[in-house]
């Protein structure tokens, strides 16, 4: 027998089945309730209030004895059993749109963003994988009765010497008729073929053919559109792309729907695409994020999807595999081999992205199983592969992801950074949303804070860059010690003993907007270090395996949405980034979107990718000794060893020399 139950806020109701659980339900209606774990039960952070209704839960340690009394339970672990009216509390909902002001431009001061990769790529031109050419074509007559496929062939040689063309037997069917309909003026649409990219082999520039792909009536020569994709695990990110003018038109970004239904990390979802029927759901949840960003990038254009002409998309390896519909459970498994790293190109119709049928999309190829297309293209779009001088890409996330290198070699390799910066493990963390802390600073006399919001509303929680703002100010003002350690003796409220530990009240309940204290705990700070520790090994040990030094690196670029907010000055005091000059620092912010965009401008930037992905060799951490000696000396802030910060120990040391003076506690 089916139940009624009614969310709150927005009193919307469905009916669900008997013994469903309260995120089953939520999922059903379109409603995002935050669940990091997949729905095991071990984040705590899909909290809801039973207002009325029967309701079954297993117990929990993520609810205390006081919540549950007054009515709080886990969503993933909570069954319905009557009609029901389940309030979602704020701090476990997520807004329905991101920010655009979080992405790579801002809503209202940049409506129309020009290629940004003219900076850091440093040759290349426009010559785009799609391309539409208006014919006049001159009608048959008793002498020249060729046919009209032969007609309009001549004619694409005559103006503009293209040969090697092949057609789509869908555009043969209606050649004759278009023809005459349009007065034998037309407008055709040509896709450019590599084979040495699109099967992924060594081949000759000669192998480059045509393939006729649309003939329209008249001329639309104007109409040509291409979407950049991003497919990122937490956001899949778009860019409409106008071939006509060269310039991004509309620009769209959203939650990738599949961590609504199994979690927030790529293994969660490679565990549930072996389950019956699991590989099917998560790409149609893809599918659903890409055609929500489709639709977003044509309102926002004023175009129509009848002129999206390509789609060119970069996302990890187990992203790829899983839009692609492919096999990933591999990719987990030792010795961690994916299905492919060069993926075949493949109409977007036939994986149920809604455009026209005869629009295709390409995939960056992939190096592991966890470096993949999106680290591919922000090499690329970072220029790494045309410069001399040592360079080290660093894109971060839930994979903190390096490559080093220069235009003649390339390594690379992936450290699991877990879900920390991002606010996954962090008691009061989240996403960059409104109401997320961004930016923190602490009185060092009073250590009472001064923070800035998103959106400049009341604090729901803290952001992966107020994370890094919030580390660097507790050690600074030395309300916690090198090893992440509160000091016990601070005369300060904010500094406070509760049943788990030690913690620092960030913001007081009555002025938050989840009714609560905003904190951060010892294990917090833990979970953070390691999160930081990871990273920086990873650069360690890639530079240490092929003879470099951090001395040695003339350039870092910072990717990732994230990496783009991040304080340069606070992330070396905590040991996140190397200690360099700022100077030597650049955030290309969407790298993957940025190489995605630049590809579809020039085909032959598509090629580089699969040149760059073909050259980039790999080091597993994950069994390295070295990683794990480095990793364990990273565990300090900012680092056991003193000489790989010279400059952050000298003001660390200034800092504690002065704030034992002001607490009366001398030299």
């Amino acid at each position: 027998m089916k139940k009624r139950i009614t969310f709150k806020p927005g009193s919307l109701k469905t009916y669900v089945s008997e013994g469903e659980t309260i995120l089953d339900a939520a999922l059903g209606a379109g409603i995002h309730i935050n669940s990091s774990c997949g729905g095991q039960g071990l984040c705590g952070k899909c909290k809801v209030f039973i207002e009325e209704g029967e309701i079954v839960s297993e117990p929990s340690d993520k609810i205390s004895d006081e919540d549950y009394k007054k009515g709080v339970r886990l969503a993933c672990n909570s069954r319905i059993f009557s009609d029901c009216i389940i309030k979602i509390p704020v701090e476990s909902r997520v807004p329905d749109k991101i920010l655009i002001e979080k992405q790579t431009l801002t809503k209202g001061e940049r409506k129309i963003a020009e290629l940004e990769t003219r900076s850091f790529v440093r040759i290349w031109c426009f010559n785009p994988p799609i391309i539409k050419v208006f014919l006049k074509l001159d009608p048959p007559t008793v002498t020249d009765n060729k046919n009209d496929l032969s007609r309009l062939l001549r004619k694409l040689n005559d103006l503009y010497l293209i040969r090697n063309v092949s057609i789509d037997v869908s555009c043969l069917r209606i050649l004759p008729t278009v023809l005459r309909e349009a007065e034998w003026n037309i407008t055709v649409t040509l896709e450019k073929i590599y084979l040495d990219y699109d099967l992924g082999v060594s081949a000759v520039e000669t192998d480059r053919i045509y393939k006729i792909i649309e003939i329209e009536p008249g001329n639309t020569f104007k109409n040509q559109y291409i979407v950049a994709l991003d497919i990122g695990t937490t956001t899949i990110c778009g860019q409409l792309l106008d071939m006509f003018s060269g310039r991004v038109v509309a620009e769209a970004a959203t939650y990738n729907k599949q961590m609504e239904c199994c979690g927030d990390d790529v293994i969660t979802r490679i565990v549930f695409a072996t389950t019956p029927g699991g590989r099917k759901k998560l790409q149609q949840e893809v599918i659903v994020s890409v055609n929500e960003i489709i639709n977003e990038l044509v309102k926002k254009s004023g175009t129509s999807k009848d002129h999206i002409v390509y789609i060119a998309s970069a996302g990890n390896t187990t992203m790829t595999h899983l839009l692609l519909g492919l096999e990933s459970r591999y990719i987990r498994e030792a010795p961690y081999v994916p299905s492919a790293s060069f993926f075949p190109p493949i109409k977007a119709s036939e994986l149920g992205i809604d455009v026209r049928d005869n629009v295709t999309i390409r995939n960056f190829p992939a190096v592991a199983s966890y470096v993949g297309g999106d680290v591919v293209a922000g090499v690329l779009g970072s220029g790494i592969f045309q410069r001399k001088k040592l360079t080290l890409f660093i894109d971060i996330g839930t994979n903190g992801e390096i490559v080093l290198g220069n235009s003649e070699w390339l390594v690379c390799a992936a450290c699991s950074m877990g879900p920390a910066f991002e606010g996954g493990g962090i008691l009061h963390g989240m996403r960059a949303d409104v109401g997320a802390i961004e930016g923190f600073r602490i009185n060092p006399v009073t250590l009472e804070p001064m923070m800035i919001t998103i959106g400049k509303a009341r604090p729901r929680g803290i952001c992966g860059s107020g994370l890094i703002s919030l580390l660097a100010e507790l050690l600074y003002s030395s309300i916690i010690d090198r090893q992440g350690k509160f000091v016990r003796d601070l005369n300060t409220k904010r500094v406070r003993q509760s049943d788990t530990g030690y913690e620092y009240v960030v913001a007081w309940a009555e002025h938050t907007d989840i009714g609560k204290d905003i904190i951060i705990t010892e294990g917090d700070i833990e979970n953070l270090i390691r999160a930081k520790g990871a990273l920086f090994a990873g650069c360690i040990t890639l530079l240490e395996s092929v003879g470099f030094s951090l001395e040695e690196v003339d350039h870092i670029f910072i990717a990732g949405a994230f990496g783009r907010y991040i304080n340069l000055e606070k992330a070396k005091l905590i040991g996140l980034l190397p200690d360099i000059p700022l100077e030597k620092f650049s955030f290309i912010g969407n790298g993957s979107l940025m190489g995605a965009r630049l590809a579809s401008f020039s085909q032959d930037m598509f090629r580089e990718g699969g040149r760059i992905s073909s050259m980039m060799t790999n080091i597993e951490l994950s069994d390295s000794p070295t990683f794990m000696n480095n990793y364990v000396a990273s565990l300090f802030l900012p680092h056991t060893n003193a000489d790989l910060f010279p400059e952050v120990s000298k003001k660390l040391l200034e800092s504690e020399k002065i704030t034992k003076k002001e607490r009366g506690l001398g030299e």
